[in-house]
């Protein structure tokens, strides 16, 4: 690509982006809508998270159970694997 083909697509893309903001206008959300998904972002305190870390059984639960989903997900792919190069051999 030359240097002129770059500018005349940036200069296009400025003179899209200028119409554009001149026939969008800012929305505004309702008022209820905010207040509803405040109500429902809850970020944890430091200490519930330090609580939450701290009980190590469920961690190794939940460890635990991770490891063995990806175990089962590598195996499903590797019979899968397996069973296509099969076909191709017969």
């Amino acid at each position: 690509m030359s240097k002129s083909s770059i500018t005349s697509s940036d200069n296009n893309l400025v003179l899209l982006e200028s119409h554009l903001a001149g026939t969008l206008k800012k929305v505004s959300p309702p008022v209820g809508l905010i207040q509803r998904l405040r109500g429902r972002i809850h970020m944890p305190a430091r200490e519930e998270i330090v609580l939450r870390l701290s009980d190590w059984r469920r961690l190794l639960f939940v460890l635990g159970g991770v490891i063995s989903g990806i175990v089962v997900i590598i195996t499903i792919g590797r019979a899968v694997y397996h069973m296509v190069g099969r076909r191709d051999m017969v």
